[in-house]
């Protein structure tokens, strides 16, 4: 069965995704107004403090430059990551937003706060490169390798460089993204594999 590359509610899909990107804009707005400082609530490696950081460093942003270089991609991303349905991209946005967090406080750098949305984004972009190897739907790889064509420059972003930058977000971000097409798509095969008539020869006696 053909899979599909664009979501089955567009206007859906745009809404949830450029509903999402309000929120970032919203949290950002919030703690330029609101007194204190909300990027401290985002991930500390290696302290039990900071892992609750893995719920909110998605959300927050260290200043509007650092929002702006990501909103793009998110839009982008998550609007192509819902072909499978809504219920479906939650899910991997699930995987993608725990395991990235988990991966960041485990080995991103010390007493520092790591905060932004981009291990989403390479989560997502991620999974839109190798669903359709998964997935085995040829649609689904010619849109991974124009994604590829158009956002190759993004992949320098999983190897260390700029200290400011947090690769290992974006490193696991990535590894969450492959995972997540994985077990979608293992789910997949077993509803298909469940829903298949059983064969006279299959038949017990």
């Amino acid at each position: 069965m053909a899979k599909r590359i664009l979501p089955p509610n567009p206007k859906a899909a745009a809404f949830v995704a450029l509903g999402f990107t309000l929120v970032l804009y919203l949290v950002e707005l919030a703690d330029v107004i609101l007194p204190g400082d909300l990027d401290h609530a985002g991930i500390v490696s290696r302290q039990a403090g900071g892992l609750d950081g893995v719920l909110w460093a998605p959300l927050l942003h260290a200043g509007w430059s650092h929002l702006f270089s990501n909103t793009v991609p998110v839009l982008v991303f998550s609007f192509l990551a819902m072909a499978a349905g809504i219920g479906r991209w939650v899910v991997v946005t699930a995987i993608i937003w725990l395991v990235s967090g988990l991966g960041v406080w485990l080995v991103g750098p010390a007493d520092t706060y790591t905060v932004g949305a981009s291990g989403l984004a390479f989560g997502w972009l991620a999974y839109l490169l190798v669903r359709g190897l998964f997935h085995r739907s040829m649609p689904q790889i010619l849109v991974a390798v124009v994604l590829l064509g158009v956002w190759s420059g993004m992949l320098w972003g999983l190897l260390p460089g700029d200290p400011g930058v947090s690769w290992q977000g974006h490193l696991f971000g990535a590894l969450a993204g492959v995972l997540a097409a994985w077990l979608t798509s293992r789910g997949e095969r077993g509803k298909a594999a469940k829903a298949l008539p059983a064969s006279p020869g299959n038949l017990g006696a």
